[in-house]
């Protein structure tokens, strides 16, 4: 007697689960419907809101909105054509003046540091050769 059938009991129910239905409810109204469950199943029931909170960390929900569009934004702004060849000529032109002036600027800053820190250093040798001076006179030389 077999009692193995050739379809599974999950595979007749094409009805998403009720954990799916609700993942995708939250979805579609975004990430504050997704705090706003977390806030709430923390206070009705703590475990549930850290397990929910620990799910939006795993699966990325906390940051992924922020990160599209940025990514986006760079996509759209940086590697492609606008179709008006002059104006692609300008932008290139000016992100290599921007990269270039930046790069002026960081070393500009690394040389106003580096002077900060001579300047510093000079003090505290000063001080220091100071105190080692007063400290030779104030004790002098023995006299018997």
């Amino acid at each position: 007697m077999n009692t193995a059938t050739t379809h599974s009991p999950m595979a007749m129910d094409h009805r998403p689960g009720f954990f799916a239905r609700a993942e995708s409810w939250l979805d579609e109204r975004g990430k504050g419907a997704w705090i706003a469950a977390m806030v709430v199943s923390f206070i009705i029931f703590w475990p549930i809101g850290l397990a929910l909170l620990a799910y939006m960390i795993w699966s990325k929900r906390m940051f992924n909105s922020s990160c599209k569009s940025m990514s986006h934004r760079r996509d759209r702004h940086m590697g492609k054509s606008s179709g008006n060849s002059a104006f692609d000529a300008y932008r290139a032109e000016t992100l290599r003046r921007l990269e270039e002036e930046q790069d002026n600027f960081e070393a500009f800053l690394k040389r106003l540091r580096d002077a900060k820190d001579k300047a510093e250093f000079d003090q505290f040798m000063d001080d220091r050769a100071k105190m080692t001076e007063d400290d030779n006179t104030n004790t002098g030389p023995a006299t018997a």
